[in-house]
Order: C-alpha cells, then sequence, then structure tokens
C-alpha cells in the first residue's frame, strides 16, 4: 500500500499542485511527485498572477475551489485591476506576489489534505499495460502504481537552456531536466514537437537608482482573486517601475544577433509571439526606436527585481553592456542573465476535453506539455485535469466547461479542437461570449458546477446562494424606485448626463454608462436606506449589480448566441463515423479523422471544417 495510490500527479508546478489539491479535496488518494518540494508552483519567469484573461482564469480557478487565487491573495505585494478604462468584460485583476512565499504557501496547502502524499525524486518512465497506465518508474528505482497519472512536466522534458553560445540541460536554471519520458510516449505513438520561451535577467536593487525610475504603484483600494470573504486584499503594497530602452540599447543588442541562438539556429523550438524576447522585439519593429519595460520585485524581503519585457538569450556581457546603457541601470548588477529554454511537448489534439490522452486511458497531461505558456494556463488544466481524474475513478459523469461557461472551457476547447502552432496564451479576444465570462462574476458561473461534482465546499455554495439573493434584491429594489427631477437632476448635471423632466425608474438613471451606482445612493435617500438593509450587500454585489444593469442588452444577446450554439453542441458524432465517405473537402476530412470531435459543435471550431462541410455532416447525422 506504501507505493499504490488511486492518482499519481508527476510534476510539482502549478498544473501538478492544482491536480494534485484537487483530487484529494474530493477524496482520491493522490501522490504528488516532485524534483524539489521547496519550489512547489515555482514562479520561474514574472513573480506575477493574473493579467488580461489571465486575472479572469484565476478567479474561474477559485469559483471552482482551486488554490491558485487564494496563494495569491495571501502572498500580493501589490494588486492592479487593469482595463478599467475599458468594459467590464476587460477588467482583469492582476497581482504582483512575493515569488518565496507563494511557494511556501502553496507547500502549506498542500500539506493541509490528508490524502495527499510526496515523494521528491524523478519520474524517468511510465508503466503502461494493454493500453492503459499503470503507474510510474523514478530515478531512484521506486514503483508507485495507480490508476491514474496526470503528466504536468513543465518545461522539463528534455529542456535545453541557452545564454548565447552556452547551452545546458535544465528544466530551470540550476535543475535537471526530465530524459526519457518523451521517448517512451514517441514509442507508443504518441505525437511530439518542441517549443521556446524564455526569461529575463534578475538584478540586484541596490544597484538601481529608483529616483531615475518612473513609479507604477498598485491600486489605492486593491482587490482579490478569492471570493471567499475571510481572504482580505492586499494591505501593504510595493511599487513597480517603468523603464524605456534607447536607440543606444538598441544598437548594441543588435551588434550580438549573429551571437544569439534565436538567430544562429540553435534554437529549433517554437517561441511565444506574445512574449517575444527583447532580440524578437527589436528585429520584428526595427523602426521602434524604444521599448517599454517594467521592473518588478520579487518579494518584500529581497533587493532581487524583474524586467518584465527583456525576456534574452544573448550571451551574458551584451546584456550587460546593453542594460548599464538604461537610465537609472549606471551601476547594475546581474543576479542571474536571461536565457531561453527549448523543451518537448505534445499537441493537444491527441486530447480529449477532459485532459485524458486518447492513445493510453487514465493518462492526462496537463500544462505547458500541452502547449501552453502561462502559470494561469496551466494551472487551469491542472485543476480540470485533477478533477476528471477522481470522476473517472469513480465511474461519475465527466467535468466540461463550454465556452460560454468558462475562460477555462475556451482553454480547452482551443487546445483540444485546434490544436497550437505556438505557446498559447489566453487573451479576452479568444472567447465569443466575453460579457458572459467576467472576472466579477465567476463564482455564480461556477461554484455551484463545482458544487455538484464534489469539488467546491459546503461553504462555498453557501456563500454564492447568499449572493445571488442579494444580488436580485437589488436589483428588484433598483427596478421599483422611481426618482424625481428635483432629486437627481443636481447629480447628473454634475457629471454632465442629460436632466430628467419627470419622474424615472432608477433603474433607467443607472444604465447610463456615465452614472455611477454607489454615487446614486448618495443623493436617492431612499435607495440607499432600503439596499442597507440587504444581508450580504457588499461592494462586489453592488459592483455586479451595475454590470448586470448598464449591460443587460448585450448580456441577452450573448446569451441567444449560447442557446443557438449549444444545439450544435448537442449533435453527438459516433466514434466510428466515417469522414472519408461524407462529401466534404479533403482537409476536413483528414481534420476530422484525426481529431475526431464528439459533437459538431466542436467540429464546427477546427480550422480546416467550413460551414458547407458542418452542413454535409449536420444532413448525413439526420438533422
Amino acid at each position: 500500500m506504501l507505493y499504490t495510490f488511486d492518482i499519481i500527479v508527476v510534476g510539482g508546478g502549478h498544473a501538478g499542485c492544482e491536480a494534485a489539491a484537487a483530487a484529494a479535496k474530493m477524496g482520491s488518494r493522490v501522490l504528488l511527485l516532485s524534483m524539489d518540494m521547496t519550489k512547489f508552483a515555482a514562479m520561474s519567469c514574472n513573480p506575477a498572477i493574473g493579467g488580461v484573461a489571465k486575472g479572469q482564469i484565476v478567479r474561474e480557478i477559485d469559483a471552482l475551489g482551486g488554490c491558485t487565487g487564494i496563494v495569491t491573495d495571501k502572498t500580493s505585494i501589490q494588486f492592479r485591476m487593469l482595463n478599467r478604462s475599458k468594459g467590464p468584460a476587460m477588467w482583469s485583476p492582476r497581482a504582483q506576489c512575493d515569488r518565496n512565499l507563494f511557494s511556501v504557501e502553496w507547500r502549506k496547502m498542500l500539506e493541509a489534505n490528508p490524502n495527499l502524499s510526496f515523494w521528491q525524486d524523478f519520474v524517468v518512465s511510465i508503466i503502461v499495460k494493454n493500453g492503459k497506465i499503470e503507474g510510474v518508474v523514478t530515478a531512484l528505482g521506486v514503483k508507485f502504481y495507480a490508476q491514474v497519472v496526470i503528466l504536468t512536466a513543465g518545461t522539463f522534458l528534455n529542456g535545453k537552456i541557452h545564454v548565447g553560445h552556452a547551452q545546458l540541460d535544465g528544466g530551470r536554471m540550476g535543475e535537471m531536466p526530465s530524459v526519457g519520458i518523451t521517448e517512451q510516449l514517441v514509442e507508443l505513438g504518441f505525437e511530439s514537437g518542441r517549443m521556446k520561451t524564455g526569461t529575463p535577467p534578475r538584478f540586484d536593487g541596490r544597484t538601481v537608482n529608483f529616483e531615475k525610475l518612473t513609479v507604477q504603484y498598485g491600486d489605492e483600494k486593491p482587490s482579490k482573486f478569492s471570493f471567499l470573504p475571510e481572504i482580505k486584499p492586499v494591505e501593504k503594497q510595493k511599487p513597480c517601475y517603468i523603464i524605456h530602452t534607447s536607440p543606444e540599447v538598441h544598437q548594441i543588442l543588435e551588434s550580438a544577433f549573429d551571437e544569439s541562438p534565436l538567430f544562429t539556429g540553435a534554437i529549433k523550438g517554437i517561441g511565444p509571439r506574445y512574449c517575444p524576447s527583447i532580440e524578437d522585439k527589436i528585429r520584428t519593429f526595427s523602426d521602434k526606436t524604444s521599448h517599454q519595460l517594467f521592473l518588478e520585485p520579487e518579494g518584500f524581503d529581497t533587493n532581487e527585481y524583474y524586467l518584465s519585457g527583456f525576456s534574452s538569450s544573448l550571451p551574458l556581457d551584451i546584456q550587460y553592456k546593453a542594460l548599464r546603457k538604461v537610465e537609472g541601470f549606471e551601476n547594475l548588477r546581474i543576479f542571474r542573465p536571461g536565457y531561453a529554454i527549448e523543451y518537448d511537448y505534445f499537441p493537444p489534439t491527441q486530447l480529449y476535453h477532459t485532459l485524458e490522452t486518447k492513445l493510453i486511458e487514465n493518462l492526462f497531461f496537463a500544462g505547458q506539455i500541452n502547449g501552453t505558456t502561462g502559470y494561469e494556463e496551466a494551472a487551469a488544466q491542472g485543476l480540470m485535469a485533477g478533477i476528471n481524474a477522481h470522476l473517472k475513478l469513480n465511474s461519475n459523469e465527466r467535468f466540461i466547461l463550454s465556452r460560454s461557461q468558462a475562460y477555462i472551457g475556451v482553454l480547452i476547447d482551443d487546445l483540444v479542437s485546434k490544436g497550437v502552432d505556438e505557446p498559447y496564451r489566453m487573451f479576452t479576444s479568444r472567447s465569443e461570449y466575453r460579457i458572459l465570462l467576467r472576472q466579477d462574476n465567476a463564482d455564480e458561473r461556477l461554484t455551484e458546477l463545482s458544487y455538484k461534482v464534489g469539488l467546491a465546499s459546503d461553504y462555498r455554495y453557501n456563500n454564492i446562494v447568499l449572493k445571488r439573493k442579494a444580488l436580485k434584491e437589488l436589483i428588484d429594489i433598483i427596478n421599483n424606485i422611481s426618482v424625481s427631477p428635483d432629486e437627481i437632476n443636481s447629480y447628473l448635471e454634475s457629471i454632465g448626463s442629460a436632466g430628467i423632466n419627470q419622474k424615472r425608474k432608477l433603474l433607467d438613471i443607472i444604465s447610463r454608462p456615465e452614472v455611477s451606482l454607489n454615487n446614486v445612493l448618495f443623493v436617492v435617500p431612499d435607495a440607499a436606506t432600503k439596499i442597507e438593509k440587504i444581508e450580504n450587500v457588499a461592494s462586489d454585489v453592488i459592483e455586479e449589480a451595475e454590470i448586470t444593469i448598464k449591460y443587460s442588452g448585450y448580456i441577452e444577446r450573448e446569451q441567444l448566441l449560447v442557446e443557438k450554439m449549444t444545439r450544435l453542441e448537442k449533435v453527438k458524432i459516433p466514434v466510428d463515423f466515417n469522414y472519408s465517405k461524407a462529401n466534404i473537402t479533403i482537409e476536413a476530412q483528414q481534420k476530422l479523422n484525426k481529431i475526431k470531435p464528439e459533437t459538431i459543435g466542436q467540429a464546427s471550431r477546427i480550422s480546416g471544417v467550413s460551414p458547407a462541410d458542418i452542413s454535409v455532416l449536420l444532413v448525413l447525422l439526420g438533422r
């Protein structure tokens, strides 16, 4: 029994930690295997969580009962809500974190779960029998057995680090790569590829002249990621700084392009288009004389800083020479150079929506092994893999989020249906239903679903019930109160909004884009008095009520689109359907035979499958 578990999770990164925590919380006996137990959910690149669309994902993880949001709130050193000047569909929370405390806090949460065991070691191979996973073998020769294995290898599969002409084998600077698993999986029939990512240099903050830099503070009234009321926003914040490169900096960097492994062909992996190295940016945008960078603190009790936007694999001496020409960096000292890293991944079209592989039963992939980039995308996949692994063990219906339910649903559907040709990063533009998938309503969308499958707790579910009740009461009050010109016109004129000449529903007033519900409560005592009597009417409830009122037309329109698309999702395609006999294009036949979509809806999202092809399939399926 010491070596036998229900589920084995390989890798202690963001995907692995969420997978292990979820499955163990649901009741499975889980073993988490990690090379280094002091680096759970290590922030290998920037010490931050969230951002555009990524922040929405973290709120969804929290709403489902995951841990990333809680750990982020407990270790935040700065919080900002991005895109406040745009519509609420674009509002995206982002937090700067204390890098070391982040891993420490994750370990506390993991060790608090009695169903979770740990082993520090390398996994060198998996045990497969008759097309089904049975366990893993470690570098020490220990065999662990389980009914399910979740592989979350991050950048460690045959990882190779590049700094100029120097090359090191490693999954992270100073850490060994994982060798053997890729080769075994390829022998078993999997397709693999190579990807590349990079990270900037780390600095000694004592050598930076901060007086020459532009300060970027956090929000005056910071929010948080977790919906749990006892988790509080950050109180003490540290600033970040904005700096810019110059033509002189660019000239120095360009002088060494013939030594860049990106341009010499030493790096074969595909890099992230939306997070390019400084070399890529200078070459691609050769007309630009300056690029904006962000200097970010690594924690409260360290002098280490991270330079966001300056990922590089150029030689160390060139990095030094260029950076010392940046204003404020004249006496800069580097703790660690920027570097590029290549690693193996497996095209995610080889997965079901549960993230179980199609070739080997009960083997799941999550995180960068699926061709994604980013902590948030990895954590979301790990959470979903952990949930579905537990559900499959207990013969329960699988848990899949649709594109209209969550950004997590968009993420996984994109991976499985479309595949990747570069490291995948989530953006709000990837979702057709952005106004439905806001960061403020993630708990309303997802907590009840998670509660039904056994992950979200009774406490979380009760909180969402109370929130829904308060939200309904609040909107009902606003809908039933009328205001006179004498009550509201002074306020409307003060914000440049047209006055009214007769009584109007308060709902109509709140619908105006320039009107603030909070401000209206100061000038309409009747509304304020009634709202104060509502239980659990916190600031987030007031904000969501205002968004719901202002954007009701857009919300209704997207709901109609969801209903239309849902009809296609309900049209199942038989597993043995022969696309070669359908009168559709050769490209569509090849893509459909390879991916084997489960529904017409999924088929319609596969690149190369046209609306005409879908019409033919609908006819053949009797629709």
